[in-house]
C-alpha cells in the first residue's frame, strides 16, 4: 500500500515546514501550496484566496488536508483578513471536498475566545468576537468548516492552538527578540497577563493524531503546552538570552496608549510593526487554556515544556544570528 499523503496549505511557512518534517518522519508523504514555492517540500506557488486555481489539483490522491495558511496580523484590515482567513478557508475545503479528501484539519486559534476570559477555558466556552480582525475571522472560518462538516461535504477537525513558539516562529520568537533588541517591548498589566503557549513540535504531533483518529471527526480541540505563565516570564526568557534586563512593564491603559502611538509611527516610517492596541489587549489577557479534551479523546499530551522549548529555541537563535 502507498503511504498516506497530506496536503499542507502554508506548506513553506514556519508551521508548514514543521508539519512536513513531522509527517514525513511518521511515514507520510506531504505536498502543499504557499505564496512561495518550495520544490524540496513539494509545495507549489498559489494563493488560497483564489478559488479556481491550479493548486487545487494537488489535493487529488491526498488522504488529509491540513489548513494552516492564514493572515496572522494585528494590523491587517478586516477585509484583507476575511479574504484569506474566511474565503480562503472556504476555497480550500471546497477543493478538499471535490478531491474526496478523508479528513481536513483546520488550524484555528485560541483567539476565538477573545482576550476577555477568566478561569480555565475549555472547548465548551462560547467563542466571543473581540473586534480584532484576526480573532473574528478565525471564528468565521470555524463556522464555514463546521457548516460544511454538518452538510456532509467534508470531514473536519478544528484545532485551537495557543501561541506557537519555537525555532523559526516569527510571531513568538523572531519578532519578540527583534523588538527587545530595539527596546520596543512594554508589557501591559504590569507583566502579569497570562500567556499560554505550545511548542511547535507538540502542535505538529497533535495535528497528525487528529488527522488519523476516527474520534476526532467533527470535533474541536484546544492545543496548549501546559499551564500559562505571565508575559513577564515568557518574554523574560528572551531578555536573558540577549543579556539585557527584564522587559519593561506598565498598566494596561498606558501600554495600549504607547503601542498605539509607537506602532502608528513605525508603520508611517515604512517599518512593519505588530505593535498595536490589539496586541496589548492580547498580552493583558487572563485565564488559562485547558487541553483535557485532547488528552481524554485523543490520548495526546504535550511533551515539550516552556523551559525545554526555550532551550531548543535559544540554540536556533544562536545558529541563525539573532543572538550575540
Amino acid at each position: 500500500m502507498s503511504p498516506p499523503r497530506a496536503f499542507l496549505t502554508g506548506g513553506a511557512g514556519f508551521l508548514g515546514r514543521a508539519l512536513a518534517r513531522h509527517f514525513r518522519d511518521a511515514g507520510w508523504e506531504t505536498c502543499g501550496v504557499d505564496l512561495v514555492a518550495d520544490v524540496a517540500l513539494d509545495v507549489e506557488q498559489g494563493d488560497i484566496s483564489a478559488g479556481e486555481a491550479a493548486w487545487r489539483e494537488g489535493l487529488t490522491g491526498c488522504d488529509t488536508l491540513v489548513h494552516t495558511a492564514a493572515l496572522v496580523s494585528n494590523t491587517a484590515s478586516l477585509e484583507a483578513a476575511w479574504t484569506v482567513n474566511v474565503q480562503g478557508t472556504r476555497n480550500v475545503l471546497d477543493a478538499a471536498a471535490a478531491a474526496g479528501v478523508r479528513r481536513s484539519v483546520l488550524l484555528s486559534s485560541c483567539a476565538v475566545y477573545s482576550n476577555k476570559r477568566d478561569g480555565v477555558v475549555d472547548e465548551a466556552r462560547p467563542v466571543r468576537p473581540s473586534g480584532d480582525a484576526y480573532g473574528d475571522t478565525k471564528i468565521a472560518a470555524e463556522q464555514v468548516a463546521l457548516q460544511m462538516h454538518a452538510e456532509g461535504a467534508v470531514d473536519v477537525t478544528i484545532l485551537r492552538p495557543a501561541s506557537v513558539f519555537g525555532p523559526a516562529s516569527r510571531p513568538w520568537t523572531v519578532i519578540p527578540v527583534e523588538m527587545l533588541k530595539a527596546g520596543l517591548v512594554v508589557l501591559p498589566a504590569m507583566g502579569n497577563g497570562v500567556f499560554t503557549t505550545i511548542y511547535v513540535d507538540d502542535l505538529a504531533d497533535l495535528v497528525r493524531v487528529a488527522a488519523e483518529a476516527d474520534d476526532a471527526s467533527g470535533q474541536v480541540f484546544n492545543a496548549a503546552g501546559g499551564s500559562g505563565v505571565t508575559t513577564r516570564e515568557f518574554f523574560g526568557h528572551y531578555s536573558r538570552m540577549l543579556g539585557i534586563g527584564p522587559p519593561r512593564v506598565a498598566p494596561t491603559g498606558v501600554a495600549v496608549a504607547l503601542a498605539t502611538v509607537v506602532g502608528r509611527t513605525l508603520r508611517t516610517l515604512g517599518r512593519p510593526s505588530e505593535v498595536t492596541a490589539a496586541s496589548m489587549r492580547m498580552l493583558a489577557a487572563t485565564g488559562d487554556i485547558s487541553t483535557a479534551k485532547a488528552e481524554r479523546v485523543l490520548g495526546w499530551t504535550a511533551k515539550v515544556g516552556l523551559e525545554e522549548g526555550m532551550q531548543r529555541t535559544e540554540v536556533w537563535l544562536h545558529e541563525n544570528g539573532y543572538l550575540p
